[in-house]
């Protein structure tokens, strides 16, 4: 009996023991891998780096709900280069200084990136930081530190990043913050550039200068070519077809112009001036193969009436743009089945500007309108620096076409630049000036402006204005920033 009872004891002993052991060892176990009863939860730290904004977007994301197993260490800092992301790296806001659009500043010096926030501007010069998905032409934007962000995308912007630091980033926490914090930029291969140009009209002196030169057309491009090849499409207004007959006597032009117009990458010749018929229909019609052999696109003139009405439809990058372009009372529009400039008819206008607005395109119109000629050769005359200094009323005008729902509207027929305004939901440039013409002899006939535009997702994000000019040597080239910020200040001092 007694052996009995000792093999009961003996077993349950050996029971217990084990149970003892293997507890033991279970919450051994968790108490080590901080697991079932003894598990602490991971934390979400965030650093005194994140703003306001930032926090209220996390919190809303880490709520009590979320249980982490790993702690997670958030924090945000500002770079004046774009960052080379890693993982776990976001980068959350692009911020660009912009100003007022009349203004005629154009660069912001800063040594740090919190500086660009700063209420006293560094530098001097009064901005505002606009996110960049904010931007638009309205807000005229500026360089930062000699860097504007729309050529370069990778500077002339302050960028914040938000950086997660967890040991199961992947698994925990990319999960819950990829979609808020995963953004999408203005970046090169989606914004289309696109630089208007003003008159160009490579006659009369431009021809005896070409033969003194050896006959090289490229001497004419060569200051400017590398600024207006790159962008994406490059546009003149030429007023003077090809033809062997040019002289220093008359507006055509030597046929080797032509590679004064490749040089620059020209993509897009406007044919709305009243001087194409010069050297008669032939030179134009041949003319126009030039362009088309060259690969060229044509608007606001063409072989026939009904060609010259051709809108150009521009679909690039995810923008779509009807650009439409007439001559008005400058005379060399075709009326028939010879060569000449889109002719301008308020029935015609009106319904293709709606056409092209129903299909939700952007919008710019070329006009070819009454010349200013106020020009002096002793002194800079500022008359025709006003909108209302050509013949009829330019500024009703122009206007109109605004109203009607254009975007955009240029005067391409002026010799010399005019001013330009911000007008109800769209933007007037009412005079670009000379490009390449021989006009030397009144200084306001040697400057030119040329807009260069940039659009994204089908909207204007902004029209940076470029000043030329040429001397008695008729190489264009960019005008010197001094001079530049005086030329603006007096144009747009006359604005309407």
């Amino acid at each position: 009996m007694k052996r009995k009872r000792s093999r009961v004891k003996f077993f349950l002993g050996v029971v217990v023991i084990f149970g003892v052991v293997g507890a033991g060892a279970f919450f051994g176990i968790q108490w080590f891998t901080k697991t079932g009863i003894f598990r602490v939860p991971g934390v979400v730290y965030y650093d005194e780096s994140l703003n306001s904004d930032e926090l209220a977007v996390l919190q809303g994301i880490f709520t009590e709900e979320v249980d982490l197993d790993k702690d997670v260490h958030i924090s945000a800092e500002y770079s004046l280069e774009k960052p080379e992301l890693k993982d776990g790296e976001f980068l959350y806001e692009v911020w660009v200084p912009t100003t007022d659009f009349y203004s005629t500043d154009t660069n912001v010096e800063v040594s740090e990136p919190e500086l660009a926030f700063a209420d006293v501007y560094e530098g001097g010069v009064a901005h505002t930081m606009t996110k960049v998905e904010d931007l638009d032409f309205t807000r005229k934007l500026l360089s930062l530190n000699g860097q504007y962000y729309l050529d370069e995308f990778d500077t002339g912007a302050v960028y914040r990043t938000v950086k997660f630091e967890s040991e199961a980033y992947d698994e925990e926490i990319r999960p819950l913050v990829e979609a808020a914090f995963t953004r999408e930029f203005p970046e090169k291969d989606k914004v289309l550039s696109f630089v208007q140009t003003g008159v160009t009209a490579m006659s009369r002196g431009m021809n005896a200068k070409l033969k003194a030169v050896g006959g090289d057309a490229t001497y004419f491009s060569q200051n400017i070519k590398d600024f207006l090849s790159g962008f994406d499409l490059t546009h003149t207004s030429n007023e003077s077809s090809f033809t062997d007959y040019a002289s220093s006597e008359n507006i055509c032009s030597d046929k080797r112009f032509i590679n004064t117009l490749l040089d620059i990458g020209l993509d897009i010749v406007e044919l709305t001036g009243n001087h194409n018929q010069d050297c008669g229909d032939t030179a134009a019609l041949e003319t126009i193969d030039t362009y088309n052999e060259n690969g060229i696109k044509i608007v606001g003139g063409g072989k026939t009436a009904d060609e010259a009405a051709v809108p150009l439809e521009i679909d690039e990058k995810g923008n779509n743009i009807t650009f439409l372009a007439y001559n008005l009372s400058t005379g060399g529009a075709t009326y028939d089945a010879t060569p000449g400039a889109n002719q301008y008819y308020e029935e015609s206008a009106a319904a293709e500007i709606a056409e092209a607005k129903e299909r939700g395109n952007f919008v710019i119109v070329d006009i070819q309108y009454y010349e200013c000629s106020a020009y002096a050769s002793e002194y800079e005359d500022p008359t025709c620096d006003r909108a209302d200094s050509a013949a009829g009323d330019q500024v009703g005008f122009f206007r109109h076409l605004i109203d009607l729902r254009a975007d955009v509207v240029v005067g391409t027929s002026a010799h010399q630049p005019q001013t330009f305004e911000l007008y109800g939901d769209g933007v007037i440039y009412y005079g670009l000036g000379n490009l390449f013409f021989d006009q030397i002899w009144w200084p306001g006939t040697t400057r030119s402006l040329m807009l260069a535009h940039y659009f994204y997702n089908g909207e204007l994000l902004q029209t940076k204005i470029v000043p030329t000019v040429y001397d008695s040597t008729m190489q264009t080239k960019l005008l010197d920033e001094e001079t530049t910020k005086w030329f603006l200040e007096r144009l747009i001092s006359v604005k309407p």
